[in-house]
């Protein structure tokens, strides 16, 4: 099938010690990093199943040193995978869609990154229809702490004004829309998700995607959940 969009996931390689580590406690630096593994290996089972996109991973970090590195390693086997560059997480971002339209020119993207393993091949092509073929120029996920899960734009040229946005924020999707507004685009909203920062949010997650490897790395977890 020729492919009609880009699907970017943009992740970080799970290493203990460095990945999730707002899980911790109740959770080792050895469950956290299980549990990001396992998040990013259900994002990507359900990103190769989308019809008609395109899956490339930007992908940082030490995937050598990362928990489930051999499985996760088999799983970027079915996809593209390109290093991230810049100074900081929105400098990242963007040249992240840079180099994904470079790879497959001309084609809309629509960027997630791997804390939503509840996403399904469904969402997916829901979120990306408003510039796959809708005729929007972008849409915006927000994310239910003050971010965003997903942002889609029909020319990736546009993801340039993430470079200028504070990231990591309760009010990173408000500045997002404003940026890309700014810019003259008008982004539809696709649906509002929860990502995963805290162990009471991967336990909600967990209860809405149950039968995936998150749920089961999320349940090996024992204790009292704090935010």
């Amino acid at each position: 099938m020729t492919a009609r969009f880009v699907l970017l996931v943009v992740a970080k390689a799970p290493v203990p010690g460095l990945a999730k580590t707002r899980l911790c406690p109740p959770a080792t630096p050895a469950q956290a990093a299980q549990i990001a593994a396992a998040a990013l290996l259900d994002t990507l089972d359900a990103v190769c199943a989308v019809p008609g996109a395109a899956p490339v991973v930007a992908m940082t970090g030490d995937l050598g040193a990362a928990a489930l590195a051999t499985e996760i390693g088999l799983a970027l086997r079915g996809v593209t995978t390109i290093p991230q560059r810049g100074w900081d997480f929105g400098a990242r971002l963007a040249n992240a869609h840079a180099d994904a339209a470079a790879v497959h020119t001309g084609l809309p993207i629509l960027q997630i990154g791997m804390d939503t393993p509840q996403v399904t091949p469904d969402s997916l092509t829901a979120a990306a229809a408003p510039v796959v073929h809708g005729g929007h120029d972008s849409v915006l996920g927000p994310a239910e702490d003050g971010g965003w899960w997903a942002l889609g734009l029909a020319d990736p040229r546009h993801a340039q004004v993430l470079a200028g946005v504070p990231m990591s924020r309760d009010d990173t999707g408000e500045r997002t829309l404003s940026a890309l507004t700014a810019c003259g685009l008008r982004p539809r909203r696709a649906a509002r998700l929860s990502d995963v920062d805290t162990m009471v949010d991967a336990r909600a997650v967990a209860a809405a995607c149950p039968d995936g490897r998150f749920a089961r790395a999320v349940a090996a977890v024992r204790g009292r959940a704090v935010a």
